[in-house]
């Protein structure tokens, strides 16, 4: 038989990354005593007022088809939060929902380039962007954002790399791996260049309600951006929502339609009880987010603190999110040989960082989503293995 070449052309490192998270989950399935910091997918419960929202339009029968762009009352309290945050008028057109973050940005990838384009990306990037630009037959043209200079970005660079097929900047902000948050004069040096170059700017805010240490600001807010930057963003790791998949996209209008159009063909929308429960999200947004970074906080500092005077390690302090990346470059080891042999010998399962570019190799990354306890047994069994190498 004969299949499409479509998803060996968007297969590649990112995707094989997570090989390690795979074996893990099926040694933690078959009982074998393994720690999973593979994944940012977080410990605790959804809030359950959220819940039983969704939970209560169920029993109602909102188990039918839903508004494709997401029902009235939803797309409006995204639109007046983002209006808020960014001072600057917002209306429902300017939202459409989706089944996850990836599945939005992948639409936007789908609708907004073509053969021929080229895309920015800045690296080190999560590991599935690389499949969401080609998929559209587009090419990545990477930026590094090298491990010396904190993992930032280099406007100089940005500009270097634009040509006349430049379409688009592809980024996340708060970045993953890093958890580096652009500071307000990268966030101007780049609207900046979209402005001057006629570029979009593809905004991943997936833990823009998880920053610690630095304000997050978004592109989108800066004047002249409204009709050239898109911002994708979920409820997955702010309100501990990771398996409810709801997501969204906010853009120009006449972007959002042509988006709606391709989601009629994909996924005829977000369902109706979910939209109900991401609702009861935002509702309670501030209360539950602000608990979130009192935890992930805790989290982020108990790992430094117990892995940062290790011998042979460099702990990155992360300003956002809930990853931490550990230089391991002077064990000796790739970071590829690192993860796996310590997933073998000790059960901790880590990701290769390498996967999310090559300005992180020698770097692996590790999630703080789980408790202390098992925080701080995850550290102790690093540091054991560090120690006898």
């Amino acid at each position: 038989m004969r299949y499409s070449p479509f998803t060996d052309r968007i297969a590649g490192k990112g995707v094989a990354a997570w090989d390690i998270h795979h074996a893990a989950v099926v040694a933690e399935r078959e009982g074998r005593d393994v720690i999973v910091l593979s994944i940012g997918d977080p410990d605790f419960a959804t809030p359950a007022a959220i819940t039983e929202a969704a939970v209560q339009a169920l029993h109602a029968g909102d188990t039918h088809y839903a508004e494709i762009p997401g029902r009235p009352a939803l797309r409006q309290a995204l639109a007046t939060r983002y209006a808020e945050l960014w001072q600057r008028p917002m209306a429902a057109e300017n939202v459409c929902t989706a089944v996850g973050a990836q599945n939005a940005l992948f639409a936007t990838s789908m609708c907004l380039l073509q053969p021929g384009d080229e895309v920015i990306v800045l690296e080190p990037m999560y590991v599935t962007y690389e499949a969401t630009i080609q998929a559209s037959g587009a090419t990545l043209v990477r930026v590094p954002c090298p491990a010396a200079n904190g993992f930032r970005l280099d406007p100089h660079a940005v500009n270097a790399a634009i040509t006349p097929r430049t379409r688009a900047i592809f980024l996340a902000n708060p970045n993953n791996p890093t958890g580096v948050v652009l500071d307000a004069s990268e966030v101007q040096a780049l609207a900046e260049l979209a402005i001057a170059h006629d570029l979009w700017i593809i905004e991943d805010q997936v833990y823009e309600s998880l920053t610690y240490d630095t304000a997050h600001l978004s592109l989108a807010a800066v004047p002249g951006m409204a009709e050239r930057c898109v911002v994708v963003a979920s409820l997955s790791k702010s309100h501990a929502m990771t398996g409810w998949r709801v997501g969204w996209v906010i853009a120009e209008p006449g972007l959002i339609g042509h988006i709606e159009t391709l989601m009629l063909c994909m996924t005829y929308g977000l369902p109706g009880f979910l939209q109900t429960a991401a609702l009861a999200a935002l509702d309670c947004h501030d209360q539950v987010t602000t608990q979130m970074r009192a935890v992930y906080r805790r989290r982020r500092d108990l790992v430094i603190a117990s892995l940062g005077d290790c011998p042979h390690l460099s702990v990155l302090k992360p300003d956002a999110g809930m990853f931490v990346l550990v230089d391991v470059r002077r064990t000796g080891l790739s970071s590829l040989d690192f993860a796996w042999r310590l997933f073998r010998e000790t059960g901790v399962a880590v990701l290769d960082a390498e996967a999310f570019g090559a300005p992180a190799a020698g770097f692996v990354r590790l999630s703080f989503t789980l408790g202390d306890d098992k925080l701080t047994e995850a550290c102790r069994r690093i540091r054991g293995f560090v120690e006898g190498l």
